[in-house]
């Protein structure tokens, strides 16, 4: 009963820490805007995201750059697609990180082996509590791709899926390499 009890208090932690993210997306301080160089943050992600799940990771492409962003917050969505893709994904199937830098933008992508999302449910899954109907986990509570959203969004960017069902999903963000707001830190 006890194991029954913390596991159900540190699910419910999770859910309000992703809706105090949210939350936060709104005020103005929610970014803490650098200067980041893209191929290590690629690198660094595609490091974080293999202890996810027993999966053939690949790092399909390394954008070479350097764009100005939240470090932090740029990772914790990546990282959040990467679980999703985790999720989505048999044992031993694929899972891609990329990035590129090209045309003023910089792209960061995870591409996945998992079942796919219907054309029909594609923007649906972006709102908050959103779930997929033939989910094969049943964690989490719907908030994960709204805090993708979340992220893209404050660094004045978009996040997008392309995916058909069978053939695996492409989760994209993609954010201006510079923002419009004042000075900014040096970050390696």
């Amino acid at each position: 009963t006890l194991a029954l009890v913390l596991d159900e208090l540190e699910r419910m932690q999770r859910i309000v820490n992703d809706l105090l993210v949210l939350a936060k997306a709104e005020q103005p301080d929610f970014l803490d805007l650098a200067t980041v160089n893209l191929t290590d943050l690629t690198r660094e992600v595609y490091e974080k995201a293999q202890a996810l799940g027993p999966r053939e990771w690949h790092l399909e492409r390394i954008g070479r750059g350097i764009i100005v962003g939240d470090r932090q917050r740029i990772t914790q969505a990546v990282m959040q697609l990467a679980q999703n893709a985790v999720q989505h994904t048999q044992d031993k199937g694929d899972i891609a990180i990329g990035s590129a830098l090209r045309n003023g933008e910089a792209r960061l992508w995870v591409r996945d082996a998992g079942e796919g999302i219907p054309v029909g449910e594609q923007d649906q899954i972006f709102q908050r509590f959103s779930r997929r109907r033939n989910r094969r986990s049943s964690e989490g509570a719907g908030l994960g791709l709204a805090i993708v959203r979340a992220i893209a969004e404050a660094h004045h960017g978009r996040v997008e899926v392309d995916s058909s069902p069978g053939e695996g999903s492409m989760f994209t963000i993609t954010i201006p390499a510079d923002q419009p707001t004042g000075s900014l830190e040096v970050v390696p």
